[in-house]
């Protein structure tokens, strides 16, 4: 199994509204992909969060190739809704993991 993790800091100021679009609108639109099985929301806790709560979305995948078709097919649009909606009030990074046992 593979997760693609985004970890996202959203800005006080639309977290409320973006977590509701998230559940509601982002997750099922990249799981309608057909890239993915399944995703989870983890809030991350001790960190600062002063300007804003910090998020993981961990997409779960069975193989890398999955993965690659999301990259090369998806990713770039799915990336452009995100801007074009919430434009800087977030910042994402992205890693890639693999499940031990």
């Amino acid at each position: 199994m593979i997760i693609y993790n985004v970890t996202t800091k959203i800005s006080n100021d639309i977290h409320n509204e973006w977590l509701l679009w998230l559940k509601e609108e982002h997750i099922p639109d990249i799981i309608n992909t057909g890239c993915f099985t399944h995703a989870v929301i983890l809030q991350l806790l001790d960190t600062d969060d002063t300007e804003g709560p910090t998020y993981a979305i961990q997409y779960h995948t069975k193989n890398k190739e999955l993965y690659y078709n999301y990259i090369n097919g998806f990713a770039a649009i799915m990336r452009q809704k995100s801007f074009d909606k919430w434009g800087d009030r977030f910042i994402s990074f992205r890693t890639l993991m693999h499940i031990v046992g």
